[in-house]
């Protein structure tokens, strides 16, 4: 019964909250044939929970003032057009200040950021990581998972960054790893088929009766593809991402951009920087330029998975160089086409 609610829900909200023509107007950039250039950037870095190799769960607000504004001012100077903000607890939250880091930006002091975005030529995106691996950053809350309570502050939470961001054209809410083997604390909560679903199609409500398309990660495909392209709304961008800088179709993550192409979803194709793969945005917007129809392929994403801190300030800025090198790139070829 649980399933076929589910199912039902799948069917009719792409037509009830996700109009075609609020499809339509979100899902394509600025001009014909311009794609998305964005990068990932981390004012709250709670996602990783209790992961060690990250530093553990932080209590206050982190961020470095002159390392953001170093990649802002990189950004604008690599042609970068859209920033994506991992927010979660690193705002004060006017609906749930509880969750709140000490120190974190205000509502004033992130509105003056985003008009400093804006001004940049870059469009700034909200960002909350809802998987339950991820979601370290909701406090208690993480422990009340799909119930009454939770889904009350995650709906608070969703408006108010909404509000913010004065309906900005998408909101991501992550919903990556959502697996035993991801999560390493002692509290581990994994929702499963329909649970899942019913949690992602609730989150997708709250943004879309607001007028703002949602976007995932895409790794749910690749380990449960029947049910992801049964359940999965077209409407839902879709950033599958592939971290290393070998692609071959054996695989799954490949595979995945091929089959999210073939099955007519909109792809934000996502990149990493390390030092090892320094090549994995190059190599991404490679690929994905030659085997994603053009017309869904939305853009590309750089992230970097540091702290926005001084210790990672050159990954960062470098992070930032090659995703403007992989444009450059990428747009020198269509010229030559042309």
């Amino acid at each position: 019964m649980k399933r076929a609610t589910a199912l039902g829900m799948a069917a009719t909200l792409p037509k009830v909250l996700l109009g075609t023509s609020l499809v339509e107007q979100v899902a394509e950039p600025r001009s014909s044939g311009e794609k998305f250039w964005a990068c990932l950037m981390h004012l709250s870095f709670n996602f990783a929970g209790q992961i060690k190799l990250y530093g553990g769960l932080r209590t206050e607000f982190e961020p470095d003032m002159a390392v953001w504004n170093a990649a802002i001012d990189r950004m604008a100077k690599n042609h970068v057009n859209m920033l994506f903000i991992n927010l979660d607890d690193s705002v004060a939250w006017h609906s749930h200040p509880e969750i709140s880091l000490a120190h974190s930006w205000t509502h004033e002091q992130l509105r003056a950021q985003l008009a400093k975005i804006r001004k940049a030529g870059i469009e700034p995106i909200p960002m909350f990581n809802f998987s339950t691996t991820h979601d370290a950053w909701l406090g208690k809350y993480s422990k009340m998972v799909s119930s009454a309570k939770y889904y009350e502050v995650c709906a608070d939470l969703i408006a108010e960054a909404i509000a913010l961001f004065d309906t900005p054209r998408f909101i991501h809410f992550g919903m990556d790893e959502e697996r035993i083997d991801y999560q390493l604390s002692d509290y581990i909560v994994i929702r499963q088929q329909e649970t899942w679903w019913a949690d992602l199609y609730f989150y997708i409500g709250e943004a879309m009766k607001r007028g703002v398309r949602p976007c995932v990660w895409a790794d749910y495909v690749w380990h449960h593809p029947d049910d992801f392209f049964k359940m999965m709304p077209k409407s839902v961008v879709q950033c599958n991402w592939w971290y290393t800088e070998k692609f071959s179709v054996n695989d799954v993550a490949i595979r995945s951009y091929l089959d999210l192409a073939r099955e007519g979803y909109d792809v934000m194709a996502t990149g990493s920087f390390d030092q090892e793969n320094p090549k994995s945005i190059g190599n991404t917007v490679k690929f994905c330029s030659e085997h994603i129809d053009g017309n869904h392929l939305l853009g590309f994403m750089q992230t970097f998975w540091k702290p926005t801190i001084e210790t990672y300030r050159a990954p960062i800025l470098q992070g930032i160089d090659l995703i403007g090198a992989a444009r450059s790139e990428y747009e020198n070829k269509r010229r030559t086409k042309v």
